[in-house]
């Protein structure tokens, strides 16, 4: 059975698993991560002090069998199909966060797509936001 999230805890499982996917998880890159759940709308009411401890939670779901497709399952029922393109803006910001997006960063991008059903044309335009905001 898997376990039941809020939307916050969803969406900060998304983060933790962009921040993850290439198998290190920075002090920068979680730093990112409360700075967002800090001043996104999306997260008022979200107890920030509970950030460590989903952020682990997350990590342990990820190494275990089949982990990143049990996370991927965990956020879709979590998630109001309201917030399934802010899950993604969510991902999108964390890997281009560094100005490199990474083969392993596209491929989670595609899978977060096709789990919560966007469509590309969508997913093209958060991408292409979160290259201009980061842009020197």
């Amino acid at each position: 059975m898997l376990p039941s999230l809020s939307h916050h805890e969803a969406l900060v499982y998304v983060m933790v698993m962009m921040s993850a996917v290439d198998r290190e998880m920075s002090d920068d890159e979680f730093a990112r991560i409360g700075r967002l759940v800090q001043f996104l709308p999306v997260f008022d009411g979200f107890d920030e002090d509970n950030l460590v401890h989903i952020g682990h939670e997350c990590s342990a779901q990820l190494a275990a069998r089949e982990g990143l497709d049990i996370v991927l399952e965990i956020v879709r029922e979590a998630l109001p199909e309201k917030f399934h393109e802010t899950a993604y803006a969510l991902a999108v910001e964390i890997a281009a966060a560094d100005q490199r997006i990474r083969n392993e960063e596209i491929r989670l991008l595609q899978l977060l797509r096709d789990r919560l059903g966007l469509d590309k044309l969508t997913c093209a335009a958060i991408e292409r936001g979160a290259l201009a905001r980061f842009r020197r």
